[in-house]
C-alpha cells in the first residue's frame, strides 16, 4: 500500500510516526520525493500545489489532513472521479468548541475592557462585569453542534444556522437562505464555523452586518475566506459590531502592517483554534484507505458539488 503526503512547508515527522504506528506495512512517501509514481494510490494532502496530484495516474483516494477540504477543491487540476475524505476527530471538536467558548467568555465577561483597564492602571469594580448574550452559530455541523452543546450546558441561549436543517435538543435551528435574516435577528454574538465553499466566500461583510442587531460581537474560527476584514473594522468603528475575535484571515500570515493588529476591539489568534492530531488522524486515514482497497464505503466522504 503506497501513500504520498503532500503538505509543503510542514514538519511531517509526527505524521510519519503516526502512520507507522497505524500500519507498519504502509509505504509512505513525502512530496516532492514521489517514489514509484505508478504505485501511489492514496494522497494525504494539505495545501498541495495545484496540479501536483496529476503525477499519480493510479490515484484512488484523496485525504485531507484536517476537517476542511477547501484547500483540496481549489486545485483546478484535481483528478476527476477520485473520492475525497476529511478528518472528523473528537480532538478537533474538543479544541474548536473550547476555543469558541473562550471567545464567547472573552466578550461576555468584558475581558477586552479589563485588559484596557490594566494597561491604563484603572481599577473599576463598579461597571457591569458581564454582557448579556444570545449566541448564533453559523455552520452547525459536527464542530458547530459540539460548541453549541457546551455553550448551552453553561446556561447560554444558543441558536444554530446551517444549509440543511439540523435537530439538536435544546437549540433552535435555522436553515437555508430564506431563514438567514431571521437567524441574525435573534442573536448578538455571531460565531462563524461555516465550511469554505464558493457560496460562503466573503459572507462576513458589511451587507450581512447591517442585517444583525446593532452591537453584535463577531467570532470567526472557520476560514479567512469567509470574511472581509476591512468591512469588519469599518463595522466596529461605526458601531454596527461591538468587536471581533478572529482566528483566521484572507491572507496568512497576517501582514505586519495590517491595521487590525492595533485595533483595540479586535482580538487575534494565529489560526490555532483547532489543529489536527496526527495520532488521531492517521488511523482514520488508514482505515479509509483499506476500505477503499476492499471496495467498502468510505467514512467522512465529501460531496464535491457542495464543497463539504
Amino acid at each position: 500500500m503506497s501513500i504520498i503526503i503532500i503538505a509543503p512547508n510542514r514538519d511531517l515527522s509526527q505524521w510519519i510516526t503516526a502512520f507507522n504506528k497505524a500500519d507498519e506495512n504502509l509505504d509512505v512517501s513525502i512530496w516532492p520525493e514521489t517514489g514509484h509514481q505508478l504505485e501511489i494510490t492514496c494522497a494525504v494532502v494539505w495545501g498541495h500545489p495545484a496540479g501536483s496530484l496529476t503525477a499519480f495516474p493510479n490515484l484512488k483516494l484523496i485525504c485531507s489532513m484536517g476537517a476542511g477540504v477547501d484547500h483540496v477543491l481549489k486545485d483546478p487540476e484535481l483528478p476527476d472521479g477520485v473520492p475525497i475524505v476529511r478528518i472528523v476527530d473528537d480532538g478537533l471538536s474538543f479544541s474548536m468548541s473550547n476555543y469558541v467558548v473562550s471567545a464567547v467568555m472573552y466578550h461576555h465577561r468584558r475581558f477586552d475592557k479589563y485588559l484596557a483597564d490594566k494597561s491604563a492602571h484603572v481599577w473599576d469594580p463598579s461597571s457591569p462585569s458581564e454582557v448579556a448574550v444570545k449566541i448564533g452559530i453559523m455552520g452547525f455541523g459536527v464542530l458547530g453542534q459540539e460548541a453549541g452543546k457546551k455553550l448551552e450546558a453553561l446556561g447560554f441561549e444558543v441558536v444554530g444556522y446551517s444549509n440543511s436543517r439540523k435537530n439538536v435538543k435544546g437549540i433552535k435551528c435555522f436553515a437555508g437562505n430564506k431563514e438567514l435574516d431571521a437567524f441574525l435577528r435573534e442573536i448578538n454574538v455571531l460565531v462563524c464555523l461555516l465550511p469554505a465553499t464558493p457560496d460562503t466566500k466573503g459572507m462576513l461583510n458589511s451587507k450581512l452586518f447591517t442585517k444583525m442587531n446593532k452591537g453584535t460581537f463577531l467570532i470567526n474560527a472557520a476560514r479567512g475566506q469567509h470574511q472581509v476584514t476591512n468591512d469588519i473594522i469599518d463595522a466596529i468603528d461605526n458601531g454596527t459590531l461591538s468587536g471581533a475575535f478572529l482566528d483566521v484571515f484572507e491572507n496568512e500570515p497576517l501582514q505586519k502592517n495590517h491595521p487590525v493588529w492595533d485595533h483595540p476591539k479586535v482580538f487575534i489568534t494565529p489560526h490555532i483554534a483547532s489543529i489536527t492530531n496526527p495520532d488521531a488522524a492517521a488511523p482514520q486515514i488508514v482505515a479509509n484507505y483499506k476500505a477503499m482497497l476492499a471496495g467498502l464505503p468510505l467514512k467522512n466522504k465529501i460531496d464535491r458539488d457542495r464543497g463539504y
